[in-house]
């Protein structure tokens, strides 16, 4: 800053000049060092290896090496020559401001020649040699000329400064002087391929980064004649209004377009009251989405009704408030009734899974009764009933996120814990302290009596509860759903789960604020009748058209909620909440009816009418709707804006930290789409199949860190999943495969949709995924059976992958049907095969004879392997080299199938495959381990007794595989 003591009237800063030559070398510097430090300690081998050499010989990168290609080095060195482009601007301005003599060329030739330099970097920066090899060149070249003039200019220029002249000389020397030798050894390695050379080549290009930058940094001893000064000639920073426009009425303004949220006067109290009541929200969320996931184990073990289905009307507890004294008691005692709600908390812990479903169902039921009795004890009072409910609804917001940030896993989840990356201890103990600070304050309605004379309908409150709980949980506690809705396969022609869910969380957040600042606009029969479009496009249409529905559906649900959660606050809680959130059970159960038909009572009358569950949420919308008009048509708008406190302001800052959070965990999940093979060598795919139970373990915890580590060692490029359309209210509305093709580093295709009745096909590989098509195959009587077609580019040819989850044993009609379909579909494609599968039947026997048949062209893996009756692999124009059975531990209830199989590439190794296409003694022909290559082999670790309860089994070993 200014030496000088006194500054001028009006100045409102003053620095001194050298500190932009200081400010513009620390940061270039920093560009290059960085870039630097970063690329050694990530890809040191990578990049000091050259066309003809690798460390040892060559043991120092370059500086196009450094800087060029290579994530995250190359966005370290972009960052700081972009900060670095304003010093240096700066710094040849202030050059030919101390240089420029009246009738003199020269400094305006030299400020050209810089201003010209400048450009050049920044084209040789960001178009790198990958991007443009010629343009690359271009500006690399013309920038080194231009450094010529550029340094015979500024010696010329300089100043009567015999420090900064010495330097300038003594660095200039430096630079040219290094040209010739780093000619030298770039000749030697070029030319004479000399180990070594590049290194020292790299050396001498080092340096002249450093000279050029230290020749520019001498300007600091020029420029500390200058005394930068910013002067207020109006008097704005003073708060002086210039305009003819009153003051208030500015500020007025600006309030309007910002909504206040900066003119939040900060408090540590209010913070965290904030905190506390949307981290409880948040809790009340978690536990009400968790709880359909533990009800679902069992179910899935007893394969039809168990009996524990009983636990989802754990939220029908509020019906409890009906009762006068209990009301009463429970009003009184709020703080202890959110206390016992945390036992839901505490469920991770309960290792028996019933008593874990028990506790769990304890706390959503204690965690209802408090929730409303809450909002019906805060309803005389309008700003903290308003608070309370945002509370609620920013929670799910941040439910959907840290859904969205662990991979559509809620990290204090029952069925989470630290070994597949739950964080139940830290969630328990922010909860209590959110629960001690959320019930503080005193109940205002002691509960005693209910006011007869408040407006409205409690029956239609309580179904527009009902309609609108079971949208917010159904469509909205997990970003993926509505997406997934829409998903068609690839080419991909909408949205993407991991790449736009923050689009959803945006609607979210944008419909919840239009609700609290505008609930009687957003309570319009107009309105609704836009909702209702979204809800029918959500319905109808796939990809962008259908997600432009999703978000329509989106900024409508979260918009309406607080009109109707405030209507029904006011009116008996037992009728609008206890009956509320029967109905919403009542389509939870409609819910998974529509996919479970064929194991419920009734199932087949509701089969695949999703649309009629949509319908039937938008008319008990509908019916709150009117019940709001109802209110409204009563009562007189009130002409001024009622007092509020800070809060509106501090939950629209919270949803703002929870939309940041969001997008810095979509950029941490950004795809990277640059997957490779385990043995691109061998020119190898290894393919798998595996039924994966819905991603919950015998123990009733989430197994996909326990699945990632098995495919993993498995080496597996090519795997499909089955039972894996988690996206409903009973299982979690979760995507396993996320998480899987994520971590693994594979392209995914989810299969057909949770809208599509399926219990889930999905493919994962590390081959791009050129084309898919999603089949339902025939299915009159059973579930549907789902089936992906896709096609991918591996090492150059196209090769077709098969996943099929075929019906149940009970319906052969339908297995029949199924399979003449299939076969069909298969024996379509004239391109190398793989049928991933679970197809019940025996092997040799029945329907196995349509699979493996001359209308499909496909081979079974081995028809000499008798023990099978659910997945199977086929094959066709690809060489089978290896087959394995690896046992599930306690993940799942099936085995993984693994085979290796090598694509053919050149006209011999096709014409090969082809001449034993029709030998199955020749094309079956077992050889031992020590006879195929490394590459073709199976790990050695799942052999004996294996790791982690997987072992080969069934034969014990690999089968290999060697044409006679």
């Amino acid at each position: 800053m200014s030496k000088y003591k006194d500054k001028e009237s009006g100045t409102v800063v003053s620095i001194n000049a050298k500190w932009i030559s200081w400010a513009h070398t620390v940061v270039a510097y920093a560009a290059f060092l960085s870039a630097l430090s970063v690329g050694i300690y990530l890809h040191y081998h990578k990049i000091v290896q050259n066309e003809f050499y690798g460390y040892p010989d060559e043991w120092f990168p370059s500086v196009s090496a450094t800087i060029g290609d290579r994530y995250p080095e190359r966005s370290f060195f972009m960052f700081f020559i972009a900060i670095t482009s304003g010093p240096r601007f700066a710094l040849i301005t202030l050059w030919y401001l101390l240089t420029a003599k009246p009738g003199k060329a020269l400094p305006k030739f030299v400020a050209g020649v810089g201003i010209f330099r400048t450009l050049t970097c920044g084209g040789w920066t960001y178009v790198t040699s990958t991007d443009d090899h010629d343009w690359h060149d271009i500006f690399m070249i013309s920038y080194l000329v231009a450094t010529i003039p550029w340094t015979a200019g500024c010696i010329a220029l300089s100043p009567p400064n015999p420090k900064a002249i010495k330097y300038r000389k003594y660095i200039a020397s430096a630079f040219f002087g290094a040209i010739p030798p780093m000619i030298y050894f770039f000749i030697q390695h070029k030319i004479h391929r000399v180990a070594g050379a590049y290194t020292t080549y790299s050396f001498f290009e080092w340096s002249l980064i450093l000279f050029d930058v230290a020749f520019d940094a001498v300007t600091a001893l020029d420029f500390d004649t200058f005394e930068i000064m910013i002067k207020d000639v109006k008097g704005l920073s003073k708060g002086v209004n210039v305009s003819s426009k009153p003051t208030a009425v500015i500020e007025k303004e600006k309030g309007d377009i910002t909504a206040g949220i900066f003119d939040v006067k900060f408090s540590w109290p209010e913070v965290f009251d904030t905190a506390a009541e949307v981290y409880h929200g948040f809790v009340f969320w978690s536990m009400l989405t968790g709880l359909g996931v533990v009800i679902w184990y069992f179910p899935l073990w007893h394969m039809g009704i168990s009996g524990y289905e009983a636990f989802v009307m754990s939220t029908i507890s509020p019906l409890l408030l009906g009762i006068r004294p209990l009301r009463s008691l429970v009003i009184n005692n709020l703080r202890v009734c959110h206390f016992l709600s945390l036992a839901g908390l505490l469920a991770w812990q309960v290792k028996d899974p019933a008593y874990r479903l028990f506790t769990v169902g304890f706390g959503v039921a204690m965690s209802c009764l408090s929730w409303a009795a809450t909002l019906y004890s805060e309803s005389i009072h309008e700003v903290r009933l308003e608070s309370r409910i945002l509370a609620w609804m920013v929670g799910l917001v941040m439910s959907s996120t840290a859904k969205f940030a662990w991979q559509t896993n809620n990290p204090i989840w029952p069925i989470m814990h630290a070994a597949n990356g739950g964080y139940n201890g830290t969630g328990l103990v922010l909860a209590i302290l959110a629960a001690l600070r959320f019930t503080r304050k005193a109940p205002l309605n002691t509960g005693a009596a209910i006011d007869g004379k408040r407006d409205g309908s409690s029956l239609l409150a309580a179904l527009g509860i009902g309609g609108v709980f079971f949208g917010l949980h159904s469509l909205l506690s997990d970003t993926s759903t509505m997406i997934l809705w829409v998903w068609e396969g690839y080419p991909v022609r909408g949205p993407l789960s991991s790449t736009h869910g923050w689009f959803t969380v945006a609607a979210m957040t944008a419909g919840l604020l239009t609700g609290i600042r505008q609930p009687r606009l957003v309570s319009t029969w107009t309105v609704y009748g836009v909702g209702c479009i979204g809800a029918a496009i959500l319905t109808l249409y796939p990809n962008w058209f259908g997600y432009l529905g999703a978000l329509t559906s989106a900024f409508y649900l979260t918009a309406i909620a607080s009109p109707l959660i405030t209507a029904a606050s006011k009116r008996s809680p037992a009728t609008t909440f206890g009956l509320g959130f029967f109905i919403y059970n009542l389509l939870v159960l409609f819910h998974v009816w529509v996919v479970a038909y064929a194991f419920v009572p009734g199932g087949p009358l509701v089969r695949e009418h999703t649309d009629w569950i949509m319908t039937t949420m938008m008319l008990l919308i509908g019916a709150g709707v009117f019940n709001l008009t109802s209110v409204n048509s009563h009562r007189r708008e009130a002409r001024t804006r009622p007092s509020r406190s800070q809060h509106r302001k501090y939950h629209t800052l919270a949803l703002g930290v929870i939309n940041l959070f969001f997008i810095a965990a979509a950029f941490r999940r950004f795809p990277t789409n640059d997957y490779k093979p385990y043995h691109e060598d061998s020119k190898l795919i290894t393919a798998g199949i595996w039924t994966i139970h819905f991603s919950l373990d015998n123990d009733m915890y989430s197994s996909e860190y326990r699945m990632r580590d098995l495919i993993k060692e498995l080496e597996i490029d090519v795997v499909g999943v089955l039972e894996s359309d988690l996206q409903r209210i009973i299982m979690g509305n979760r995507d396993t495969t996320q998480f899987l093709a994520e971590d693994l580093g594979m392209y995914v295709d989810y299969g057909p949709g949770p809208n599509k009745h399926t219990w889930g096909a999905a493919l994962l590989s590390k081959f791009p995924i050129v084309n898919s098509t999603h089949h339902l195959l025939p299915s009159p009587v059973g579930e549907l059976a789902p089936a992906i077609h896709a096609t991918l580019d591996a090492y150059g040819e196209l090769v077709d992958v098969f996943v099929f989850h075929s019906g149940q044993e009970e319906d052969p009609e339908d297995r029949r049907l199924q399979s003449e379909y299939l076969s069909k579909l298969m024996g379509s494609s004239p391109r190398p095969s793989i049928l991933l599968s679970y197809l019940v039947t025996k092997p040799l026997e029945g329907n196995y004879n349509t699979y493996v048949s001359e209308t499909s062209g496909m081979h079974d893996v081995d028809p000499r392997d008798w023990d099978r009756w659910c997945e199977y692999i086929l094959y066709k124009r690809l060489q089978r080299v290896g087959y394995a059975r690896v046992s599930r531990s306690t993940i799942t209830d099936t085995e993984l199938q693994v085979a290796k199989f090598v694509v053919p590439k050149s006209g011999d190794e096709k014409a090969q495959i082809a001449a034993i296409e029709d030998n199955p003694e020749a094309r079956n022909r077992k050889v031992g381990e020590r006879e195929v290559p490394d590459g073709w082999r199976f790990p050695a670790l799942f052999r004996g007794t294996g790791v982690r309860g997987h072992r080969y089994h069934v034969f014990n070993e690999p089968w290999y595989y060697k044409p006679s």
